[in-house]
């Protein structure tokens, strides 16, 4: 048979197939307890951040840096689940495991696009309240609305680029050898390594990037709260000093939240203190979805403000179909 030397062949199609096939959780026994579970947190998840998005807006008192670092990071754990789960349905429940080139690549970007975005959206959430604690009289003129936006928007474009680079790096090599990526959805890992290629320069290039990402920010949080500390130490009033703890002790939940089940699943793939690889795609698809879920909660308990906002609208919904009856009778 005569080789065919086209784009589609150096993207891997050759003559016979112009994709991927998806494949995990075989050796799991509850696998659609998994779907179930995961299915659940998607749920959640745009309710709970749609809720945060919903009240920030009908608010003009909360049209500030504060909450528009919180909507920020409320869009990104929404598209950043709506890229992972939706998506495993048809895959694992009823096996449509086959994705082509193009929307394997686009879900790999997006993917790990708005995962990396998590990352910096709390490292900006710890620099608003690093200028509220340090500069609180000069917050408003410091910190303004313009301001923040600005941050947020270098964000996503700087995000954006470092991403293409890394998913048109891995989409121009060619995949001549095994279709099958032995992941929940098309991971960048997991598909490059594929490639029937020289893949030195990808795989270094994934190491810095996921530490970046991961450390960078991480690192910055941890400056941070070393300033506010000291700051706070400085302030005479008791009460004074557990107001200036109390607002950072939201976000060193989310912090928590994010990092810790990462960085925990990512030990205990490298220690190969989990033996099945199914089980480790599971702990970590778990670990990536579950912070989009409890972020919204975590705010909504733990930040008054909003809270009261919150159950002011509810209050508000609750009595608007009793208005209406009464009105109709």
């Amino acid at each position: 048979m005569s080789t065919n030397f086209t784009p589609a062949f150096y993207n891997g199609t050759g003559s016979l197939t112009t994709g991927f096939y998806i494949i995990a959780f075989d050796t799991l026994d509850n696998k659609n307890y998994l779907i179930l579970v995961l299915s659940l947190i998607y749920i959640c998840t745009l309710l709970g951040n749609l809720t945060v998005l919903l009240v920030v807006f009908l608010n003009q008192s909360l049209h500030n840096p504060k909450y528009i670092s919180v909507c920020n990071l409320a869009v990104v754990d929404i598209i950043m689940n709506s890229v992972i789960i939706p998506q495993m349905v048809p895959v694992f429940v009823f096996n449509w495991n086959f994705i082509s080139f193009q929307a394997c690549f686009t879900q790999m970007f997006f993917m790990h696009y708005f995962g990396d975005l998590e990352s910096f959206s709390l490292a900006v959430l710890a620099y608003d309240r690093l200028i509220a604690i340090y500069f609180p009289l000069r917050y408003s003129t410091i910190n303004t609305n313009m301001r923040i936006s600005v941050i947020l928007a270098v964000i996503w474009a700087a995000v954006f680029c470092m991403e293409m680079y890394t998913v048109a790096l891995a989409a121009s090599l060619p995949y001549c050898a095994s279709r099958i990526v032995r992941s929940c959805c098309c991971e960048h890992g997991p598909v490059y390594k594929l490639a029937c290629a020289d893949i030195t320069f990808n795989r270094n290039l994934a190491t810095t990037k996921t530490l970046f990402v991961l450390f960078g920010p991480l690192s910055f949080i941890f400056i941070t709260y070393i300033i506010i500390v000291i700051a706070v130490q400085k302030i005479a009033s008791a009460n004074q000093r557990k107001k200036a703890f109390n607002t950072c002790f939201t976000h060193l939940l989310l912090v928590l939240t994010y990092y810790l089940p990462v960085i925990l699943a990512y030990i205990l793939g490298n220690l190969r203190l989990v033996r099945s690889p199914d089980l480790f795609t599971a702990i970590l698809t778990v670990s990536v979805t579950l912070p989009p879920m409890l972020n919204p909660v975590i705010y909504s308990l733990k930040t008054e403000e909003l809270s009261e906002k919150i159950m002011k609208l509810a209050g508000r919904l609750k009595t608007s179909p009793e208005t209406l009856k009464k009105v109709s009778s």
